[in-house]
């Protein structure tokens, strides 16, 4: 159960002022169709990260513990400095034609899109090479996902207004180095 708590909060905070959710707040204001915006990020999500999981096994299987402790230690580090970074939503993103995909297919590619090299697929492939339980690893950041845009979908606009990314980020990026300076030292024998 560690692997899908750690997966979730991890994930939460990294989505947090992140391209995708972004998007959805996008999506949600253009369609104005929030079930079919969740469902659609629900699965883009799924094929996502499950696919950067089976990417941070291999990672995990091809390197030995030592070489893959610091690697995912930096990694964590390197995310941190990352989340500081804010993001912004490409044009290509925003899908136009919805007639063609409707508001669930739309949502979908866009947001697989979206993800692809995103702060929290790169954290759920160190996730998924420190842990070597996927299924947790790919649930638990799938419901970090969904903790931080189903919010978006239905609130974006008011919440964007009241509370300070900057802050947000901050905290997001001291958990990154907790996580990673924990993982260097090997702290509680994790490796």
């Amino acid at each position: 159960m560690e692997a899908f708590w750690v997966s979730t909060g991890v994930v939460a905070l990294g989505e947090m002022g992140d391209k995708t959710q972004l998007l959805a707040v996008l999506l949600a204001a253009r369609f104005k169709k929030p079930v079919p915006i969740i469902f659609g990020i629900l699965l883009a999500t799924l094929a996502n990260h499950a696919l950067a999981g089976a990417v941070g096994g291999w990672v995990a299987a091809a390197l030995g513990a030592d070489v893959l402790r610091w690697v995912i230690g930096l990694s964590f580090i390197a995310m941190a400095a990352w989340m500081l970074v804010p993001d912004e939503i490409d044009e290509v993103l925003a899908v136009k034609e919805v007639a063609t995909w409707g508001v669930l297919g739309t949502t979908v590619v866009a947001f697989f899109l979206a993800e692809m090299g995103d702060k929290t697929q790169i954290a759920t492939v160190a996730l998924a090479a420190r842990y070597s339980d996927l299924v947790w690893v790919v649930a638990g950041s799938t419901l970090g996902m969904m903790l931080a845009n189903v919010p978006a979908v239905y609130l974006g606009d008011k919440v964007a207004e009241r509370v300070p990314m900057a802050w947000v980020h901050g905290v997001s990026a001291l958990i990154f180095v907790v996580l990673g300076v924990l993982t260097l030292f090997n702290v509680g024998r994790l490796f």
